[in-house]
């Protein structure tokens, strides 16, 4: 990795642009604790939207948390009695941004939205990636750039990359989500209600994927064989976990199992969610966020890729995983509309059955039938 025209700097106040989604902002995390540690007295903030602004509220390593509104300023551009209000509001976002004066902007996102963003905070120092690592033009608006020796890595190494022209090689304190007292006190409520767990190990499985990807999940069917084989071969408590839009199904999953499992409660925030998986034994699931932030809170993890690419996607290096994959030779893609998903539907219910095994022999003591 190189940097077009070194950055010798000190940086005093510092803004992260990395604007959504669940799981980047997740693996930017690791970056951030890594620049507290580098810079415990600099001032860092975050421009983040509001699907992910969970994740960051109350964050001890941020000073501020500024949050781009997406969805409302874009519901409000598309109705006449609101566009004026909208135009407003947006101002009102540049405004205090330019208002922080800050020295330097990290652009992780390399879209036309965050470089527009990153442009318009009137830092002389704006850094992002190289133009082949970028969208929409993005590297137009950031004055530095990050070049790459190789795609083939993980985006928490890639992160972690983009800011070694800082003097910064690693992380040296782990990564944090920052779950308030609240937010423990809602899931220890949950879990007392559900006598939870019945038995130890006590399994997360997330079987959704945010809407637009939905072509990255595993089989419904498949997810009810493989818990009814974790309960009656180790004796497990299932725990399924949800999304917006997603209780239908885990409802349908849990209707065609022979064994009872639990449906988690509604999670209200994103950190609530990190605390449930915090306390369980394993994390089950597909790629996606959620599985992120499983790895982020040490929870081990057994993921299922098929269309994504195992590599870039990997969770989190320092936590206990196993990747399940099938070596096709369309795998990966980003075919959306793939009518197949065969990549997906040949990873047998057997094949997670035991990888969950084997990584459970690591963390907790079972009995096996």
């Amino acid at each position: 990795m190189s940097i077009k025209n070194s950055l010798p700097v000190t940086p005093h106040k510092i803004l992260i642009i990395r604007l959504s989604a669940i799981g980047d902002v997740v693996r930017t995390l690791p970056a951030l604790r890594a620049l507290r540690s580098t810079f415990p007295s600099s001032y860092i903030a975050w421009v983040v939207e509001e699907n992910a602004q969970d994740l960051l509220q109350g964050h001890p390593d941020l000073n501020r948390l500024l949050v781009f509104k997406r969805k409302k300023l874009r519901r409000g551009f598309r109705s006449i009695g609101e566009f004026f209000s909208s135009c407003g509001e947006l101002l009102d976002f540049l405004r205090e941004l330019r208002r922080e004066r800050f020295d330097l902007v990290l652009d992780f996102h390399g879209i036309l939205k965050s470089g527009v963003i990153s442009f318009l905070s009137g830092s002389p120092l704006r850094v992002g990636w190289g133009r082949g690592y970028t969208k929409e033009g993005n590297f137009l608006f950031n004055n530095y750039h990050v070049e790459l020796s190789t795609s083939a890595m993980s985006r928490f190494e890639r992160n972690l990359m983009f800011i070694r022209f800082l003097g910064i090689n690693g992380v040296e304190q782990e990564p944090i989500i920052p779950i308030t007292d609240g937010d423990k006190v809602y899931i220890e409520h949950f879990f007392k209600e559900q006598g939870l767990p019945n038995h130890t190990p006590l399994i997360a499985i997330h079987p959704g994927t945010s809407l637009k990807t939905s072509y990255k999940r595993w089989e419904t069917s498949s997810y009810a064989t493989v818990a009814d084989m974790l309960i009656e071969k180790i004796h497990a408590s299932i725990v399924w976990t949800w999304g917006g839009g997603e209780l239908a199904m885990v409802e349908d999953i849990v209707k065609g199992m022979r064994q009872r499992s639990t449906i988690a409660c509604k999670t209200e925030n994103l950190r609530q969610l990190a605390e449930l998986f915090r306390r369980c034994d394993l994390f089950v699931g597909c790629d996606s966020g959620p599985m992120h932030i499983a790895s982020l809170v040490k929870t081990p993890v057994v993921v299922l890729f098929g269309p994504t690419d195992p590599v870039v996607n990997a969770p989190y290096q320092n936590n206990p995983h196993l990747v399940l994959r099938k070596d096709l030779p369309c795998s990966p893609c980003r075919k959306r509309n793939c009518e197949s998903v065969e990549c997906m539907r040949m990873i047998t219910p057997d094949e997670v059955c035991n990888a969950a095994i084997t990584l459970l022999k690591e963390r907790v003591a079972y009995r096996t039938s």
